[in-house]
């Protein structure tokens, strides 16, 4: 029997090809999607689950109440060290402090040899391998950290700087400061873990980097870099440690107006919360997750709607299969079978597709997931479940619905519209998919009026033609004044300045304030720019009262922002003009006022700024440059580092690049949406190709009468016309306000946004309109040029 249910079901699809090829393609393309996102989310969700003891792991974070609430994943050095020392509730804690964008060199008898590594190194307290499951293939791991100036490495690491030498005893410099002795080798770390840094230096090698950072009473501050990580005893619960470390700030931060509020984050929400510079949030995932689901869903309803239009055309065989004694029963599963043919077929395009789609996917997203059914079981799993599922979701009703056929009717063709589901049913359907695919379009649209407004706002300074260049690292001071002046007389260079960040970025000093004669620190942090005196001209910031700052090297004079007098309660520059202000303990006169600028990204207001002078802090050199020559500029500029400055590698990087990266996120968001949107308008394209052919087929002496009795192709076309445009008309009701809550919330994450324009909605209709006009135009201009003499003769 089962035999005979797929032979009946392949002689069917053979007999209809364009019906399979349609099925076969919208489910392909949906299934497609949905393997994808389920690796992704897969593999999102698998980060750092693979330690022992995984649940009972968390980093200890920091909330800073002030005037607002900020957060951050750092902690002050010392307080790791003195919950080991004053607390017994933990089974191991661990301090790392990464740096990124470390310069590595390794010297030997015949070369030197530099390298940049964007992930950086770490300096790391021994027992951070006690609470993490990275394994060692050489050396001894509660050793090899204990001495000053030792160092793991992974085995990536140890091949790209050693070859197939034994790494173990070599010895390399990191950052010109601290010379490393390799100890130990790691197993290459996996990728869906957070740790990406790939070279250990011991932690007591750190006050030879950071002596500030590394002492342990530096209480003041926090830097981002430092990490604390703890491994709790069993049954101690997370709340019981929070509740005992406010004692830290009583005891070392009393008069401090930044109250810092110790949390404990568990490791399972370190990739997720954006809070603390998670990487993928768990609302991302939602939406990719609903967007496969609604992009099968939109395939199964086409499957629905074309096997409907199609079962006229099967009457007689149900009819006849009825009269020689084929139950209902027997019938459903004939054609549940033809359904799960279909999807089988689908599922294996589908899953090429996947392959070809891969490449795209890691590169957009920066990683390295496989789509290998023999190694996890998870993928194949879900394969067979998406399968089934859709078998049943899409085969049921039209099996219901045709194994319900009474014989003699179907045999004499006497079967209604009703008899074969109506169309009532199939424009139920059809509205779902248009609902689907404008919810899409309004948020793509919106997403993409976002982005633009981001990117192309004032944002109070020119990013413009700005090239920026960091120092080499542990560049001697002396060298650097000579470069700038020798980047100043390079033709196409307009201007020079020395600098800590741009004007906008994610770095950046946020610290105390004190105002003038009042007696109290102000609850507002001001977020530090050091920056020589052509720092307001090379970024063309705005003076709005007063003057620019003298040149010095050393805080002597300081420009705020407008944001300041907000928060100091003034109501205009004259009040703050002259005035003294003490940021982080070094007081000096205000002279200028400056014109509101972006310093963080739009998810972010805008914060109390001030400028000055403070060599000690410059690391990067600011060039702006005339677009007509840039790259015979670039290159003059990279010569003339080569020149001066041999003990680093030169990177540069335009700084409208650095503000376009921190809508990175939002960016590939965008890109899938765009992608996912044109594949629901297309698989909602095949289901309105179904629906008008069923209509075609069921208006055809509708039409005959109609041209008998003297109408118009246009006047047919718009029996069509009508009924589609309600469609879309009803999806839009649908689709609307949903779009709108939907994106409503989502533009709540930026301080900065756009409103949702009448004009979104507008558009994702027009575009509705246009795509069902093309898909419908084919076959009701067909029916509409039809002799009427062939449609009247029909029956």
């Amino acid at each position: 029997m089962i035999k005979n249910y797929f032979k009946i079901a392949w002689r069917n699809l053979l007999k209809n090809k364009s019906y399979a090829f349609i099925n076969v393609m919208g489910l392909a393309l949906s299934i497609t999607c949905g393997i994808l996102i389920f690796s992704l989310v897969k593999y999102h969700l698998s980060f750092d689950n693979f330690h022992d003891n995984a649940n009972r792991i968390y980093r200890i974070v920091t909330e800073q109440h002030r005037d607002n609430i900020s957060y951050t994943d750092g902690v002050p050095a010392p307080l790791g060290n003195a919950i080991r020392n004053d607390y017994t509730f933990t089974e191991k804690i661990a301090r790392i402090a990464t740096f990124d964008q470390q310069l590595i060199t390794i010297t030997n008898d015949k070369d030197v040899k530099k390298f940049k590594e964007k992930e950086g190194a770490a300096f790391t307290e021994p027992e951070y391998f006690s609470i993490f499951n990275f394994p060692l293939v050489k050396g001894n791991i509660t050793t090899a950290l204990n001495e000053p100036n030792t160092a793991i490495v992974t085995e990536r690491i140890a091949k790209k700087y050693f070859g197939n030498e034994d790494p173990i005893n070599k010895v390399f410099r990191l950052d010109n400061k601290v010379d490393c002795k390799i100890t130990g080798i790691l197993k290459d770390l996996p990728d869906n873990t957070d740790q990406k840094a790939e070279i250990f230096v011991s932690y007591a090698s750190l006050k030879s980097y950071d002596e500030w950072l590394a002492k342990d009473d530096s209480w003041g501050g926090i830097q981002s870099a430092m990490h604390c990580y703890t491994l709790l005893k069993k049954g101690v619960s997370p709340a019981s440690v929070e509740n005992v470390l406010p004692a830290y700030v009583k005891k070392y931060r009393p008069n401090s107006k930044n109250v810092h509020h110790y949390k404990l984050q568990p490791l399972a929400d370190v990739h997720f919360n954006p809070h603390y510079g998670g990487a993928m949030e768990k609302r991302n995932l939602w939406v990719l997750s609903f967007i496969a689901l609604f992009l099968v869903i939109t395939a199964c309803v086409n499957f629905v709607n074309l096997a409907t239009a199609q079962a006229l055309n099967r009457s007689k065989e149900v009819g006849v299969r009825k009269t020689l004694g084929s139950l209902r029963l027997q019938l459903f599963w004939q054609f549940i079978t033809e359904t799960g043919l279909i999807t089988i077929i689908a599922t294996v395009i589908a899953y090429g597709l996947s392959w070809l789609a891969l490449p795209y996917v890691n590169e957009w997203f920066g990683i390295h997931i496989s789509l290998n059914i023999l190694s996890s079981w998870q993928l194949p799993l879900f394969m067979i479940l998406l399968a089934v599922l859709v078998t049943f979701f899409s085969g049921s009703y039209p099996g219901i619905i045709l194994s319900g056929f009474k014989p003699v009717q179907a045999i004499k063709g006497k079967l209604s519209q009703q008899s074969v589901g109506g169309l009532n049913t199939r424009r139920s359907l059809i509205v779902t998919q248009f609902a689907i695919s404008q919810v899409l379009i309004i948020g793509m649209i919106v997403v993409m009026g976002q982005m633009k407004y981001a990117k192309q706002s004032d944002l109070g300074f020119n990013k413009d033609g700005i090239v920026m260049i960091p120092f080499a690292s542990g560049a001697d001071s002396s060298v650097i004044e000579p470069l700038r002046n020798r980047f100043a007389t390079i033709p196409g260079v307009e201007k020079v300045s020395l600098c800590f960040t741009a004007p906008l970025d994610n770095s950046g000093w946020s610290t105390s304030m004190q105002f003038d004669n009042r007696t109290e620190t102000e609850a507002a942090r001001v977020n530090f720019k050091a920056g020589d005196d052509n720092y307001l001209s090379t970024f063309d910031l705005k003076l709005v009262a007063g003057r620019n700052f003298f040149p010095s090297d050393t805080v002597r004079e300081y420009l705020v922002n407008e944001t300041m007098l907000a928060k100091l309660g003034l109501r205009s520059p004259g009040e703050i003009i002259g005035k003294t202000l003490r940021v982080d303990g070094n007081p000096a006169p205000v002279v200028g006022v400056v014109k509101d600028f972006h310093d963080k990204s739009f998810h972010e207001d805008i914060n109390a700024v001030c400028i000055s002078s403070y060599s000690n802090l410059y690391q990067t050199f600011a060039v702006k440059i005339n677009m007509a020559n840039a790259k015979a500029t670039q290159a003059a500029l990279e010569k003339t580092w080569s020149e001066m400055s041999p003990n680093g590698i030169y990177e540069s990087k335009f700084l409208d690049a650095n503000v376009a990266a921190f809508y990175e996120t939002e960016d590939l968001m965008l890109k899938l949406v765009q992608v996912f949107s044109f594949i629901a308008i297309f698989i909602g394209c095949l289901g309105l190709y179904g629906l008008v052919s069923f209509m075609a087929a069921q208006k055809t002496k509708e039409i005959g009468i109609r041209k008998v009795l003297g109408s118009s192709v246009a006047q047919i076309l718009w029996l069509f016309g009508k009924e589609f445009s309600r469609l879309i008309i009803i999806a839009f009701l649908v689709a609307a306000p949903l779009a709108w809550w939907a994106m409503h919330t989502w533009l709540q994450d930026y301080k900065f946004r756009i409103n949702i324009s009448a004009w979104y909605f507008v558009t994702a209709i027009s575009a509705s309109f246009i795509v069902a006009a093309v898909t419908v135009s084919y076959q009701a201009v067909k029916a509409a040029l039809m002799n009427p003499v062939k449609s009247l003769r029909t029956e």
